[in-house]
């Protein structure tokens, strides 16, 4: 997510650090470096120039030339006008409403309208004990109503019965029948998209809004599309005046031209945001965390969320009394693996802890041409192929134990040979790191020289 333009950023602010003074033409040099990443990352032209004048009217304004760390100052205006240009600040959902609440999902086919449905429908009873009734008025796309059916299924939220040959208008009757009659406190409506915007898709919207009063109207975007997103979302509102946006596959947009743009085009606030396959892996779009992570400040409030949701505590502080006292084998390193898939993976967590989102980059090359996510699985696959007793005592792993080992995970000896390398200097790390205290460990350049040898 914004790896590109945090990269760009990060690089010209480099350039700045360790100058006690700033002249004009070193900020000037700076704002134009931002404007070209801003530009190469997509972000619409208009965007990228009001967002640089404004940033220049402050930095000029606080008199950053004089500033006792002009560096960070002019980091700190970027980071204000960033967020800004996201949006400010989170934008919840407006469920104070007599239920059932109607939330409307629109959007064009293939944005992920009906999967983001699914796991809004997850969020809202997992993070605030709703009761949720999910319908699809989707009977133009083959086999339509039936996925979301099979999504509410495996999420555990109830789904509108499907009945052959109803329009949408009785579709959507039909549901707020049930949601009233059943005490339903949230309705999603996932309405039928099409592969572009025309009449027929804007005016059987707009009667489905008349019938059933939405509290919020969603537009579902793909992430991906970049300025295409953009202007998909000015049509919408345009036609429907929608009041927040879904950004899908934003894990997978680099650039993040869409999301930059979003908001200061079509002053709709983006609210959730997809950021992986599973059900769960759908966020609130909070502004100044995005605009941390590319600005490489981390977002540690996001990763401490993320902990608790997928870490059991015992379990850590287990760990944690082992790691102390120098132990760490590869059953270890197989939990530690998973509790990292379960919060996003390796490279999603570096991008939250500050200044190490330019690290992910360098881990990803020095782990090879492969995906950090592909390479982990093929660690845990190697790992499951071993003994009990190989898992505790992996020096005693030798060559016969080796092939066995490969020939079981699919892989060959090398790859047996890197895991096992890996995993003795992470466990020399975690060794060093049970010694430490933390002044110590700050001395002994902290996490990021911890690190080095790891991977």
């Amino acid at each position: 997510m914004f790896n590109t333009l945090s990269e760009k950023i990060s690089k010209t602010f480099e350039k700045l650090r360790g100058k006690a003074l700033l002249t004009e033409d070193d900020i000037e040099n700076a704002m134009r470096e931002v404007r070209i990443s801003l530009l190469e990352a997509d972000v619409a032209l208009s965007v990228a120039k009001d967002f640089i004048e404004r940033t220049k009217q402050k930095i000029i304004g606080a008199e950053v030339i004089k500033s006792i760390s002009p560096t960070q100052m002019i980091i700190k205006l970027v980071n204000d006008e960033l967020t800004a240009m996201l949006g400010g600040e989170n934008s919840a959902l407006d469920l104070a409403h007599t239920p059932p609440v109607v939330l409307m999902m629109v959007g064009l086919q293939g944005s992920g309208k009906t999967t983001s449905a699914a796991k809004l429908a997850l969020r809202l009873k997992s993070k605030q004990n709703k009761k949720v009734l999910l319908a699809s008025l989707d009977i133009y796309r083959p086999a339509a109503q039936e996925q979301l059916a099979m999504l509410a299924e495996k999420t555990g939220v109830a789904s509108l019965k499907i009945i052959a040959g109803q329009k949408p208008a009785e579709i959507t009757k039909r549901a707020m029948q049930r949601a009233k009659a059943e005490n339903f406190d949230v309705l999603i409506i996932d309405t039928a998209g099409r592969n572009h915007i025309d009449a027929e898709l804007m005016n059987e919207a707009e009667e489905i809004k008349k019938l059933s009063k939405p509290a919020e109207i969603l537009l579902v975007a793909d992430a991906l599309t970049g300025q295409d997103a953009v202007n998909i979302a000015k049509s919408f509102n345009e036609k429907l005046g929608i009041t927040g946006i879904i950004l899908t596959r934003l894990d997978g947009d680099g650039r993040g031209g869409a999301a930059l743009s979003m908001k200061a085009i079509t002053g709709v606030p983006i609210k959730f945001a997809g950021v992986g396959e599973k059900p769960e892996e759908f966020e609130e779009f909070h502004p100044e965390r995005i605009a941390g992570r590319i600005l490489d400040k981390g977002d540690i409030v996001s990763l401490v969320e993320k902990a608790k949701e997928n870490i059991d505590e015992e379990e850590a502080k287990r760990m944690e009394a082992k790691f102390k006292k120098g132990q760490f084998d590869l059953d270890d390193l197989a939990k530690q693996m998973d509790m990292m898939n379960k919060m996003g993976g390796f490279g999603s967590i570096l991008g939250m802890i500050p200044g190490l989102g330019k690290m992910k980059g360098a881990i990803e090359e020095k782990m090879g041409d492969e995906s950090t996510q592909k390479q982990m699985r093929q660690m845990r696959a190697i790992i499951s192929s071993m003994t009990k007793y190989e898992r505790q005592n992996p020096k005693e792993i030798g060559g016969s134990r080796k092939q066995r080992i490969s020939k079981g995970a699919g892989v060959d000896v090398a790859a047996v040979n890197r895991i096992l390398k890996q995993h003795r200097n992470m466990a020399d790390m975690m060794k060093k790191m049970g010694k430490m205290n933390p002044k110590m460990l700050a001395r002994a350049g902290g996490i990021q020289n911890m690190l080095k040898g790891g991977f």
